[in-house]
């Protein structure tokens, strides 16, 4: 079993009247089976109403399944007693980084999940400053989060939830909020805290250029999974794509709409690199 495995999983809004009636179930999310790996970077696409923030939550246990059974390392999300291992070892990231930040202090803040888990003093500022230098902002340590920018902000929240030094760490729309210049350094830490600290990512967005170094990516429509792949499987299939009411990294659409205008390109083209190489083999045939 992965470090993250859904069977069957549901999860219903219900609305009910004055008199305590169900009125209306929606199944935000409905039947999805999931698997993710130790280490791997996991992207969850979808528009908006399609349930991805839905699962997000219930990976950190903060919605518990109506139905079927979440594990995170093993635990059922379901089991109260579980709750705090599983916030331990699943940290989250929201959208808006000013609902995490709460001290005055940036090293305040960063230490204060490790402190509310009992981690000794001189071990917190050790997690603090090594928090802080992974996501490039030890020498922010004594400002105050208020002076950030938006993408700073971002990463220190990042690292608050590095410091308590979880397995993986699953961001909900953690770049929706910012400038370009705050999602890219937002990004590069994502990746780089996947591939240098080995921490297992889920990347919840509706960026589809955020998405093209993931693992493997996951689209989701009316609660369910409705498809499932690398980047550039997934993204090959653009009609699809667009159907469900979801864009594709501007390079692989104009590389799409190349070959439709005759121009014998490579299906599925996810950066520029990749685009400049497939014209100029066109031009030297």
């Amino acid at each position: 079993m992965g470090i993250i495995k859904a069977a069957k999983l549901f999860y219903d809004y219900v609305s009910k009247n004055e008199q305590d009636e169900v009125e209306n179930v929606i199944h935000a999310v409905a039947g999805v089976d999931l698997d993710v790996e130790a280490g791997q970077f996991i992207a969850i696409l979808g528009h908006n109403g399609s349930g991805k923030s839905t699962l997000a939550k219930q990976i950190n246990a903060l919605l518990v399944p109506t139905g079927g059974t979440l594990w995170v390392k093993d635990m059922d999300t379901k089991d109260p007693a579980n709750v705090w291992k599983i916030r331990q070892s699943a940290g989250m990231v929201f959208q808006n980084p000013d609902n995490q930040i709460i001290a005055s202090l940036v090293d305040e803040d960063v230490g204060f999940g490790p402190e509310n888990i009992g981690v000794p003093t001189k071990d917190i500022w050790r997690r603090v400053n090594q928090s802080l230098k992974s996501v490039g902002m030890l020498e922010y340590s004594q400002h105050s989060p208020n002076k950030l920018s938006g993408g700073q902000k971002q990463r220190v929240a990042i690292a608050g939830v590095m410091a308590m030094e979880p397995e993986c760490i699953v961001l909900d729309e953690p770049t929706a909020m910012l400038d370009p210049n705050g999602r890219k350094e937002v990004i590069e830490t994502i990746l780089e805290l996947n591939r240098e600290k080995k921490v297992t990512v889920i990347l919840i967005t509706h960026y589809m250029d955020e998405v093209v170094h993931a693992d493997k990516v996951y689209v989701m429509d009316d609660g369910e999974i409705v498809l499932a792949g690398t980047p550039r499987e997934v993204f090959t299939q653009v009609e699809d794509l667009k159907r469900l009411r979801l864009d594709v990294p501007q390079v692989t659409e104009l590389a799409y709409e190349l070959k439709k205008a005759g121009m014998d390109l490579p299906d599925g083209v996810l950066t520029i690199d990749e685009l400049t190489e497939a014209l100029e083999s066109y031009r030297d045939r």
